[in-house]
């Protein structure tokens, strides 16, 4: 049994009739190498039955105590049934990008039912070229990117052929805490909040500077100078730019629809640009959703004079194997070069924005985002967050969107035989963090995106996309007037969800390799 931490359950708080809290991911598959030349329901749940053990954030549910009074555990689930989590449709013809979009966008809309384990897997057929595809939504409080990917793996196979997994142990169930228990814990909780509370703000003050919001107001800079010095630490920082977002037309109170589109640029275009710009992969993203944000905006005659301003979730993961439950996540806020009109100054600054941000993340505490939610006792967070999301939107901004940079899989995979030909991921849309969010994962040769918002706001998210396809152009015929600058090992920067320390983060591995070590720090 174990409890969800202030992070975990502040992912539960945020969640209203407008806000889902879920993270997700449409996998397009190719059943002709399939042993049956399909992929059914009966396969999938077959395949789930045989490794649910190896995803166990999948098998529990919650269990709390009435009007949030604290946050609540996790249990395994006595009544755990697979048929209740995967379910099946089919596209009416032709079944083509913008129809399969459409239909995973009302699903991804809906919340996930907190009376089950919280997941939901959609297998789609109908697809044009006899393609199927599979959505899968896991809530934000029981993964974060990286566990979500170690997930995904665990159900792939790296050829047709499904390797063996080894049975597991038999395990008796924990019994599900009784009432007296988790009042007893509720009121130890809240003897200890008013302690919690000052360490938290304290250890929240020394980044100051780097939170969305509080980092615009007077002093923000010279109080986190300030905490950080009477705490012992005069290690000078990297200054970061201003991070005061400004206001655009994705920001602001979002509806409860959702909207998404998908697509795909080589990854080989994206490393010829940084290498020959001497810049990371995730550098190359970054600007990328620069240029494509400028250009939406610009057409909605709606572009700022000052940079967007983006969440990037970054993984601070400490050991390898790790809890596979939860958020072990934190976040750099990073300026997006939008107002920047020349392509190559717009790479430019990115490139020095996002280095002085990465560096300045390596070096602070990184735990802000988890000070700021632990704050506040549980059944507050519960009752308050929505309405002050809602009040938020409708007042200001924290950030312009979320920007996020999943490491995947590098060679093809399979399920159920069926070869996964692209994995486009889905973030969350709220009130505070703008209504879309662009999220990629690289996976065999590609950079796959996935692009959410709220329809209100963003009535044309597949123009999003098709800026990113631009911006990516407009990129290499920058390469070809510099020329190349030949292989080279990139910077010590990677990708971002990625975690903190040195040779303790692998990417998503293969199934049965060994997965690689990245020796760098944060992005």
């Amino acid at each position: 049994m174990r409890q969800l931490t202030a992070l975990d359950a502040q992912f539960l708080s945020v969640e209203s009739s407008t806000t889902a809290a879920h993270v997700a991911g449409m996998a397009i598959l190719d059943p002709s190498s399939a042993p049956s030349g399909t992929v059914t329901r009966q396969c999938l749940i077959g395949l789930l039955r045989e490794r649910i053990h190896l995803a166990p954030p999948l098998r529990k549910r919650l269990a709390g105590l009435p009007f949030g009074l604290d946050r609540p555990y996790w249990i395994d689930d006595p009544d755990f049934d697979l048929d209740d989590h995967v379910h099946e449709s089919t596209l009416p013809a032709p079944g083509d990008d913008r129809q399969l979009a459409a239909h995973v966008a009302e699903i991804h809309a809906r919340r996930l039912d907190r009376g089950r384990p919280l997941w939901e897997l959609h297998l789609i057929h109908g697809l044009s070229g006899g393609r199927v595809a599979v959505y899968t939504k896991v809530h934000h409080c029981a993964i974060d990117g990286v566990s979500g990917s170690e997930i995904l793996v665990s159900l792939l196979d790296p050829s047709p052929e499904p390797r063996l997994v080894e049975a597991p142990p038999e395990v008796t169930p924990a019994a599900e805490p009784g009432l007296l228990p988790m009042l007893a814990g509720a009121f130890a909780r809240s003897i200890t909040q008013p302690v919690e509370t000052l360490r938290s703000l304290v250890r929240a003050a020394a980044d100051l500077d780097a939170i969305p919001v509080v980092a615009a107001l007077p002093g923000a800079r010279l109080m986190a100078e300030l905490t950080r010095r009477i705490a012992g630490d005069d290690r000078p920082l990297p200054e970061l730019p201003p991070l005061a977002a400004p206001r655009t037309p994705f920001n602001g109170p979002i509806s409860a629809e959702r909207s998404f589109s998908y697509g795909s640029i080589p990854m080989s275009e994206v490393k010829t640009v940084a290498r020959s710009f001497g810049m990371s992969a995730n550098d190359v993203v970054m600007t990328l959703c620069s240029s494509a944000m400028r250009r939406w905006l610009a057409a909605h005659d709606a572009l700022p004079d000052r940079p967007l301003v983006a969440a990037v979730p970054v993984a601070v993961r400490t050991a390898r194997g790790g809890e596979t439950i939860g958020n072990q996540i934190s976040a750099m806020i990073a300026p997006l070069a939008t107002h920047v009109a020349c392509p190559k100054e717009r790479l430019a600054t990115v490139r020095s924005t996002m280095a002085a941000a990465k560096r300045r993340f390596a070096l602070s505490r990184r735990t802000w985002l988890t000070d700021v939610c632990a704050m506040f006792p549980a059944a507050f967070s519960a009752l308050a967050t929505p309405a002050l999301f809602r009040l938020a939107g409708m007042t200001g901004t924290g950030v312009n969107l979320i920007v996020s940079n999943v490491p995947g899989p590098r060679a093809p995979l399979y399920m159920c035989g069926a070869r996964m030909l692209s994995y486009h991921p889905m973030s969350v849309v709220t009130d505070v963090t703008g209504g879309i969010s662009v999220t990629c994962m690289s996976y065999d040769g590609r950079l796959d995106f996935g692009v959410v918002a709220c329809p209100t706001l963003v009535p044309d998210v597949w123009n999003v996309m098709d800026h990113l396809r631009e911006a990516m152009d407009e990129l290499l015929a920058l390469v070809g007037e510099v020329g190349e600058v030949g292989e080279k090992e990139e910077p010590g920067t990677p990708e971002t969800t990625r975690t903190a320390k040195p040779a303790e983060r692998t990417e998503a591995a293969v199934p049965g390799q060994a997965p690689p070590v990245r020796e760098k720090i944060p992005a």
